[in-house]
């Protein structure tokens, strides 16, 4: 086991990265071996890939977790591993943030606050919108309260400024906290097909919580090797007992959370004169809905269907698609633009006229019309398609209008309940 460490020791980062694709390989081995008993092709592509997204996205997030966990409670003399656990802490910062932003993007969670209505899956946000700008500061803050601590030597800072430092990270380790809970408290499929993986969201908090108390427990570690003056010297007895207190490293932590309320206070005071809501620290939490804290119900969400043009329709702006009104498809609700009413008319009159030409156009739309819809994920990626697809409703118009005797009368009965027309 020694000889191993030592071998780690020297080259701590390989060892990482070689660990995280080697365990990649295993899991997506194990995955392939479970579809293998459905799928009896191997596809080496698939595989190569899932074992690096394995090994990028979820396997070296969690060996840097376990990396952070050990620096927590082991404090090491060898300057090598003093260096690599600082090293950790600055790549999980910024992988943390890269990550959590991709992540974020493979999910349904939209930024709409509880009262809008929302389509299919698609979930409302964990933070209420009016609460975001208090959150951000308050976590600016704790972030500043780290880079003073873990930047500067504790003889260039003021024994105060140490206890202020800590009470901003307090902070920060109370909201990593309450975004724990809040987002553990939903169950929300990620569009790649993994199920029930919120937790990984909940991995850069953590990291970020483990971070903030082994920089406190080092520098409190520090502060007890350096020679010290003789401190105080005036008369007056409060400041000297103040003095005595903050003297003592082992005071720091109760200094800090003594200190964290008034901080917070003025903080909070300082951007009610901004505008932000006094109690917008707790409604950032509570004014939402699906979430563990979440105090609001939210409309029902609407049925938007996978077809790409039934996507731009509901989803666009509306000065853009120009939504007409509801119409119904495959038995449920659809938001109908005019957009839309000539396609499906163009492929009716296809199937008419030309049954062959019709199956191969399906087919041509089954394969790249749904993967489509899939990207549309905002409005305007939805304006964009309805501005794209254009040229290509002028031409089913014509075709519309070359066909049939009413084509308006055509257009207009597209996607209506009682007409008893098929709907693509």
């Amino acid at each position: 086991m020694k000889k191993w460490l030592e071998r780690f020791k020297k080259h701590p980062w390989l060892w990482l990265v070689l660990v995280s694709f080697g365990a990649g390989f295993l899991v997506a081995a194990v995955q392939e071996s479970f579809v293998g008993e459905t799928y009896s092709s191997f596809d080496l592509t698939t595989f190569i890939v899932c074992s690096i997204v394995y090994a990028l996205f979820f396997l070296l997030p969690i060996f840097l977790t376990l990396m952070n966990g050990a620096a927590l409670f082991c404090y090491p003399e060898d300057t090598r591993w003093k260096r690599f656990f600082i090293k950790c802490q600055r790549v999980t910062i910024i992988l943390g943030v890269i990550y959590s932003y991709l992540g974020w993007i493979f999910t349904d969670i939209t930024g709409a606050d509880w009262d809008q209505v929302l389509y299919n899956t698609e979930v409302h946000t964990p933070i209420w919108s009016g609460g975001r700008t208090t959150i951000l500061v308050l976590a600016l803050l704790a972030v500043a309260g780290y880079i003073i601590l873990s930047s500067l030597p504790l003889s260039r800072i003021p024994p105060l400024v140490i206890v202020f430092s800590m009470a901003a990270m307090y902070i920060g380790i109370l909201l990593c906290l309450t975004w724990c809970v809040q987002i553990m408290g939903k169950e929300q499929s990620f569009a790649l097909g993994l199920d029930d993986m919120m937790w990984v969201f909940c991995l850069f908090p953590a990291n970020c919580i483990m971070i903030a108390l082994r920089t406190i427990r080092v520098k409190i570690g520090e502060w007890n090797t350096l020679e010290k003056d003789a401190g105080y010297s005036g008369n007056n007895i409060y400041l000297a007992s103040l003095d005595k207190f903050l003297r003592k490293a082992e005071n720091w932590p109760i200094a800090a959370l003594i200190v964290m309320l008034p901080l917070l206070g003025v903080v909070i005071g300082i951007l009610v004169l901004f505008g932000q809501q006094p109690d917008a620290l707790i409604k950032a939490w509570t004014e939402t809905s699906d979430w563990m804290l979440s105090q609001k119900t939210a409309p029902p969400n609407l049925q938007r269907d996978m077809h790409y043009l039934c996507t731009v329709a509901a989803g666009g702006h509306a000065r853009v698609v120009k939504p007409l009104r509801m119409g119904e498809r495959h038995g449920h609700r659809v938001v109908v633009n005019r957009q839309l009413c000539v396609a499906n008319a163009f492929e009716q009159i296809l199937e008419e006229k030309v049954p062959g030409v019709h199956r191969k156009v399906r087919y041509f739309y089954d394969t790249y019309g749904f993967p489509v819809a899939k990207m549309i994920r905002n409005p305007l990626a939805a304006d964009m398609v309805y501005l794209l697809m254009k040229p290509m409703e002028w031409c089913f118009l014509a075709v519309i209008y070359a066909c049939d005797t009413k084509p308006e009368n055509r257009i207009a009965l597209q996607y209506l309940p009682q007409t008893g027309r098929k709907k693509s």
